[in-house]
């Protein structure tokens, strides 16, 4: 079936994972990226990310961000701004055209309305948000298909609950589930701060919001919304100097003793079908998949205690790729198109 060309645009392109979303769009079979902007608008493409100079879109105008002129020109409009500068933005595009697709990176959708204003700020659009669509496809792809907007799923949700969700009926809900996640630089984004400094990072690793961080309500609630079962998530995140990049160690009690084959064959029984999902005989490593939409998944028992490991990049599946897949689905596509299936490691 032949599709014609779809203009896309990014709202809030000057950050990392709007550079991811150019960089995959400008091989995109079917999508056209044709407007671009951030909260200056000013200059091209190339001037804000050098490393585009020559390329087919670097001349690209950077339009300042504008609900009104972006609709002008794009069918579908992603979203990689910050929390409550996103649903300002959508709010406005829905009310000009309710049938409007959009993307959103930020955690504006992702969560009900308590648990976002009990962890973020006022939501601004309670009625959008009452429609919006999680967008981990490998548990929401039918809803997808069908939505108009859609809650693009934090980097840590993303890798920790592909990991966990397999096994929830199997633990014991009375205790806790002990994630511990390491992540890139990049996971931090663009703008600097102490934690982000090279003396401070290099050589370095540290965590940082344990116990509150804003994503653990994110996989709690989501894992509640998936699976229908309560468990306590227990969430500690780590910067490490790595550039990009992410590993989840997921550390559980079961209810029954189960072997590591027979936990090996419920993590393959439930991803059978999902070809971005790769299910690994040892530990994963980070190398393996930096540079695609690949999760890495690797689980080991001993009588009742369950460890689950996975890896991603976080940029991509955790952002930019998963949005794309998300926008292939939403425009009646393959899901795969465009989505990057080569990892750039060595070994």
């Amino acid at each position: 079936m032949s599709h014609q060309t779809i203009n896309v645009g990014i709202i809030g392109v000057s950050g990392y994972t709007g550079l991811e979303l150019v960089k995959l769009l400008i091989n995109h079979p079917i999508f056209r990226l044709s407007y671009i902007a951030n909260s200056q608008g000013e200059g091209e493409l190339e001037q804000i990310h050098k490393m585009l100079k020559g390329l087919s879109l670097a001349d690209l105008p950077i339009h300042k961000a504008d609900a009104k002129e972006a609709l002008l020109s794009c069918n579908l409009i992603f979203l990689a701004l910050p929390h409550k500068s996103a649903m300002t933005m959508a709010k406005e595009i829905f009310s000009l055209n309710p049938q409007a697709k959009v993307v959103d990176l930020s955690a504006d959708y992702r969560l009900n309305a308590t648990n976002y204003q009990a962890h973020y700020c006022p939501h601004l659009d309670t009625e959008n948000l009452a429609r919006a669509v999680y967008g981990l496809p490998e548990y929401y792809r039918q809803s997808i298909k069908e939505a108009n907007l859609i809650a693009n799923p934090g980097c840590y949700p993303t890798a920790t609950l592909l990991a966990l969700l397999p096994f929830v009926s199997f633990i014991n809900p009375s205790c806790g589930v002990f994630v511990d996640a390491k992540s890139g630089m990049s996971g931090a984004g663009k703008n600097p701060s102490d934690n982000t400094h090279f003396s401070h990072i290099n050589e370095n690793l540290f965590s940082y919001s344990p116990l509150t961080h804003r994503h653990q309500i994110e996989i709690s609630q989501k894992c509640s919304d998936i699976s229908q079962k309560e468990l306590d998530i227990v969430f500690v995140p780590h910067l490490t100097p790595l550039t990009r990049g992410m590993l989840v160690s997921v550390f559980a009690t079961l209810k029954s003793p189960l072997t590591t084959q027979e936990a090996q064959e419920i993590l393959h029984n439930a991803y059978k079908d999902e070809p971005f999902i790769r299910i690994r005989e040892n530990p994963v490593s980070i190398a393996q998949v930096v540079g695609s939409h690949f999760c890495d998944i690797f689980v080991a028992t001993s009588g009742k205690n369950l460890y689950i490991n996975s890896a991603i990049d976080n940029l991509l599946r955790g952002a930019s790729s998963q949005a794309l897949m998300n926008a292939n689905l939403m425009c009646g596509l393959d899901e795969s198109l465009g989505v990057p299936k080569v990892p750039y490691g060595l070994f």
